[in-house]
């Protein structure tokens, strides 16, 4: 039967978070800061579980109003109409624009909800002790960690478009309130999958060994 490697822990060594130096126990019982960067050390991040879960479900209430409020405002010859995200992609489709139609949705709309899915199934993969498959979780987890910050790409958009349309009383763009919520989404995200240790994965598989 193939044998595993030991793990950091298991020779006795913490991992810096930050600057990722290994550092023995014995200089953390004594000393429990990082000597290259400074930053408090501890063999596990403190609380991963209940903060991840706390983020995700921060972010789940954030992105209804997101979904569901206007985007955009535009404003033409005194008429106001306000666009969802949604909206914006139909509209997209509808005038062939199917290169822009499909970076939003992608970004926008199905980025930031496989995000949460996945990190909703990792959650629950680790309470629950699954010895599932821990290489392809943990590299769902990396692409979690990665793909988050290109949502940010509708509010790019959203940016641009209200500094170049600004025609006075003929046509305006504004930025509507499921801006801050969409934005308010990616950043909770990110602080979700910056929680989630994903050694704890690999603990569930060690304690079955």
């Amino acid at each position: 039967m193939h044998k595993s490697a030991a793990t950091a822990r298991q020779m006795g060594l913490i991992t810096c978070h930050d600057c990722h130096l290994m550092i023995p126990e014995e200089q953390f019982q004594g000393h429990p800061h990082c000597p290259r960067c400074g930053a408090h050390l501890h063999q596990r991040k403190p609380n991963s579980l209940t903060r991840t879960w706390a983020l995700v479900w921060t972010a789940i209430i954030l992105i209804i109003p997101a979904n569901f409020l206007p985007m955009t405002i535009t404003t033409t010859l005194g008429a106001k109409q306000g666009d969802t995200i949604m909206s914006g992609v139909i509209y997209f489709m509808q005038t062939g624009s199917w290169e822009i139609a499909s970076v939003i949705f992608i970004a926008s709309i199905f980025v930031p909800f496989c995000k949460l899915l996945l990190l909703i199934f990792l959650l629950i993969s680790v309470q629950f002790k699954s010895s599932w498959r821990p290489k392809d979780r943990t590299a769902l987890y990396r692409l979690t960690e990665l793909v988050g910050r290109w949502s940010m790409v509708d509010i790019y958009v959203v940016t641009i478009l209200v500094a170049l349309v600004k025609l006075g009383a003929v046509a305006s763009i504004e930025a509507g309130p499921a801006a801050v919520y969409f934005a308010a989404v990616v950043v909770t995200t990110m602080f979700a999958a910056e929680s989630f240790d994903p050694r704890l994965i690999w603990d569930v598989i060690e304690e079955k060994i």
